[in-house]
């Protein structure tokens, strides 16, 4: 199951974080852009071009200490079919250098069109008897709240393909509560509501630390939610956004995690991504940059985990 090599290699790496690759032009430096352009003009395809290589130093700096990246599909798309080309780039670069890919593409829809998101993000297509994984990622971000209509036929490409999804349930945006904390008639709130489908819908794809592969996303800047989450859903592994740019701290982020130390995976994108703006180095410098904020990040999210639970992820594994 996809969470299983996911919980890997976060025991490999001993961090549970992700880095999130959202890139805008503003956050690339000047030198990347500059070579681009001058190869292919300033144009959509010189603007991929220089997202693509911003990436690659990115997870060049951090595919020894950090076990997966999340890229944002909007930031690409946003750049037309050249931008698309580069998010494809991207998570072939992270897989060949092992990373676990997240795209968050938030997909939702039902049917036949949910089946295409799926065979488009996680599966394969048939063109002519020759088979393709258009883009192959590790897993998908998905808004369930069309229900079971729009989850059933990812289940079945994540069963066929190792792949999991992370089901939108108590996102990090200020007027998430607007809906999501609205109580039903039983009681229950939406999001908790949404979080027990995310436990049903999980009983499909068992995964052999306890966690299934269909995860929630569950934001670092609602603590108290997620302690109540996490207490709820014993097989469900979260992805925290929230953390750093969106004013999450470690000890926010921190019961995210079960008494193993297990559980979650936080993010952090422009921290990550713009550590070289924030520190004022040299842009040169900007992947190492990132890797000593994702140094930071780690070791600050490993000592609140062990503040709470006494322990870090995966000692016995």
């Amino acid at each position: 199951m996809a969470f299983d090599r996911l919980i890997t290699k976060i025991a490999q790496t001993q961090n549970p974080t992700v880095a999130g690759l959202d890139p805008k032009l503003a956050f690339i430096p000047s030198y990347i852009k500059e070579e681009c352009f001058a190869k292919y003009g300033k144009t959509l395809e010189g603007a991929a071009a220089a997202l693509l290589e911003f990436n690659k130093g990115l997870i060049d700096a951090l595919c020894d200490i950090v076990p997966a990246v999340k890229p944002q599909a909007a930031y690409y798309e946003m750049y037309g079919w050249q931008g698309v080309k580069a998010l494809h780039d991207t998570i072939a670069y992270a897989q060949e250098k092992g990373m676990f890919v997240i795209t968050d593409g938030k997909r939702n829809d039902i049917g036949a069109t949910m089946e295409a998101y799926a065979t488009a993000h996680l599966g394969e297509v048939e063109v002519e008897g020759e088979t393709f994984a258009p883009f192959g990622a590790d897993a998908l971000t998905v808004n369930g709240y069309l229900g079971t209509d729009g989850i059933k036929p990812l289940l079945k490409v994540c069963n066929e393909k190792d792949a999991g999804i992370f089901v939108l349930v108590k996102t990090s945006n200020p007027s998430s509560g607007e809906l999501q904390d609205r109580e039903l008639a039983d009681g229950d709130t939406i999001y908790r509501a949404m979080g027990k489908m995310c436990e049903s819908w999980g009983e499909e794809l068992p995964g052999k630390y306890g966690y299934s592969g269909v995860g929630a996303v569950v934001g670092a800047t609602y603590p108290a939610q997620l302690e109540e989450l996490r207490a709820a859903m014993p097989h469900t592994f979260f992805l925290v956004p929230g953390y750093g740019a969106q004013g999450g701290a470690a000890d926010d982020v921190a019961p995210a995690f079960d008494k193993r130390g297990l559980g979650a995976i936080v993010n952090s994108s422009r921290g990550i991504m713009c550590a070289w703006q924030k520190e004022g180095c040299d842009e040169h410098e900007y992947a190492a940059a990132a890797r000593r904020e994702a140094i930071r990040m780690r070791d600050a999210i490993r000592e609140a985990i062990v503040g709470r639970v006494g322990r870090i992820m995966l000692e016995n594994v």
